[in-house]
């Protein structure tokens, strides 16, 4: 009897830290995922909104005109 209630005893302590376990991974997930969107653009596309970015700066150097400029924007934005 003693034995039986070992096994269980020691099973409910892997539940419980597999249980801890998926509640700090997700807790890390959802941080990860807020701090990625608040670093990025407002609608959360960061690498877009960086690509918009250089390509303002390329415009503003004169590397690319006005009408390759807004190609390349609406591209970005569709």
């Amino acid at each position: 009897m003693m034995g039986q209630m070992m096994g269980g005893g020691a099973m409910m302590v892997i539940l419980w830290l597999l249980l801890v376990a998926v509640l700090v991974l997700g807790v890390v997930f959802l941080v990860r995922a807020l701090t990625e969107r608040a670093n990025g653009a407002p609608g959360g596309g960061g690498s877009d909104w960086a690509a918009l970015r250089i390509l303002e700066e390329r415009h503003a150097r004169g590397e690319i005109d006005r009408d390759e400029f807004e190609e390349r924007r609406r591209t970005l934005r569709s």
